[in-house]
């Protein structure tokens, strides 16, 4: 591993737990990364013009065309709305009752790997089609239908909490991913727990409230949704139909803006949280506490760590759990003073927080590809055992739909595959978040050349972002 360290050209990227020597020096593609990004910004600053005042974005309505019909007759989405609600109920159980190992039992691939990375993929792709089948409004919708004032809530939402119960939710989902020992009944209970604190929720502060700002999943999506090429759009009254419409991959970013703090924090913390996930799992990461390289951790605790192991463990994660709690802070702060460069190279008077908040959006992209990055191989290494585990889901021997001995290895794709596949997605994430924020600017500043200044900051931290990106994917790691 020293050797790999100090030789140029032997940097090992991570992924499955397995090591792979790049073909040449990290630093040969930061700076072809660093390169196409300045040319695709040269680029949009020569091609693109402000939009018209008024101008409507390319797209168009879906709503009555003959196979969103034909979906709509079949009840397709009543139908999956059973469905969502029904594959809770099997997870939750599974989860309680089935077998305590992670690998047959259907509660963990599914809910982990096809739910939380599959379907947030998929909404990328088809829109905030969980929206309308989200199982615990559902569950809502029932109660309310029996209790109508149940749905109303009991109290008005407080405008000042915006997305901060969402933001602190998913903060704690995160936290239970990558510190709890994670066993199908740790899932069950948590699902237990998280449906109970939605009806809470709704009981508390009504169901629109709710829905919108305290249920994480639901926010976490709905931002992912917002760069799919399909917008659909839930029905506002019981017994319409939804709308569904097409327009250009990523427009959607451009048609609203961050409107709280609480939300920004919300998107750089899908950013932080990743990067953290990733980071935390690097030898460097785990050197730096306990190898002690500078000598802290040895004078606080009496002797070297490693040698105090069962004992710093507590320390080491309680170190971790702080640093993953505050990265979005950090993000926020070095976020912010590029943002205040921009505003100072344009001399704008538009207030640091508009500004701030303009550009949040346009940081999705960036969001989603180090999402796919780091856990789109999960899906190929468990992802396909889903198969199998739907004919045995409690892990009991079963075989009810003849399936259980299908797809149970994993399919594993060439080492250098993976990796030029995760510098690409980094790079277009990237360079798709440059054009949106140029697009944005030219928005909110009276000329190009006010725009053009105000995005050199940006640039810089478009390249920062994707230095320390290619970084953290070409670190050796401590576990699979």
């Amino acid at each position: 591993m020293l050797a790999a360290g100090l030789a140029p050209g032997l940097a090992q990227a991570h992924s499955f737990g397995r090591m792979y020597n790049l073909p040449v020096p990290l630093w040969m593609y930061v700076y072809g990364a660093a390169a196409a990004l300045l040319l695709s910004f040269l680029i949009a600053a020569y091609f693109l013009h402000a939009p018209a005042p008024g101008a409507q974005p390319r797209g168009g309505d879906l709503t009555q065309a003959a196979w969103v019909r034909a979906l709509r007759r079949w009840r397709f989405i009543p139908i999956l709305r059973g469905l969502s609600v029904a594959l809770l109920l099997l997870t939750i159980a599974t989860g309680l009752f089935g077998n305590s190992d992670p690998y047959r039992n259907f509660s963990m691939t599914f809910f982990w790997v096809v739910f939380v990375l599959g379907f947030a993929y998929l909404t990328a792709l088809i829109g905030d089609l969980y929206a309308a089948i989200n199982p615990w409004r559902v569950v809502t919708d029932v109660i309310a239908r029996i209790r109508p004032r149940f749905a109303q809530g009991r109290w008005r939402y407080p405008q000042g909490l915006a997305y901060w119960p969402g933001l602190l939710l998913y903060m704690a989902f995160i936290w239970i991913e990558l510190f709890v020992f994670n066993r199908p009944h740790t899932l069950g209970v948590m699902l237990c727990v998280y449906t109970a604190l939605n009806l809470l929720g709704v009981w508390a502060v009504g169901r629109e409230a709710w829905f919108r700002y305290g249920e994480f999943l639901g926010v976490f999506l709905r931002q992912i949704a917002r760069m799919a090429p399909l917008d659909y759009q839930p029905a506002a009254q019981r017994g319409e139909p939804g709308r569904l419409r097409w327009r250009l991959p990523f427009a959607g970013l451009l048609e609203a803006r961050a409107e709280d703090w609480s939300l920004l924090l919300f998107v750089l913390f899908m950013l932080s949280s990743t990067a953290f996930d990733g980071l935390h799992a690097t030898a460097p990461w785990f050197k730096l506490f306990w190898a002690d390289p500078y000598g802290v951790v040895t004078a606080w605790a009496g002797n070297r760590p490693i040698l105090l192991y069962a004992k710093l463990l507590p320390v080491y994660t309680a170190l971790q759990t702080l640093c993953l709690l505050l990265s979005p802070f950090l993000y926020l702060a070095f976020y912010l003073l590029f943002v205040a460069l921009a505003k100072a190279l344009t001399r704008s008077r538009r207030p640091l927080r508009e500004l701030a908040l303009a550009f949040a959006l346009p940081l999705l992209p960036i969001a989603l590809v180090y999402h796919v990055t780091h856990y789109y191989t999960l899906i190929l290494t468990q992802g396909v055992k889903i198969v199998s585990l739907l004919s045995d889901p409690f892990g009991w021997g079963w075989n009810l739909l003849g399936t259980a001995d299908r797809f149970r290895a994993p399919f594993l794709p060439e080492m250098g595959t993976v990796w030029h596949t995760q510098v690409g997605l980094i790079l277009l994430g990237h360079i798709v978040s440059v054009y949106l924020a140029h697009v944005e600017a030219l928005r909110l500043f009276p000329t190009r050349r006010a725009a053009l200044l105000s995005q050199i900051p940006m640039l810089i931290l478009m390249v920062a972002f994707t230095a320390a990106g290619l970084w953290i994917l070409a670190q050796p790691i401590t576990r699979g």
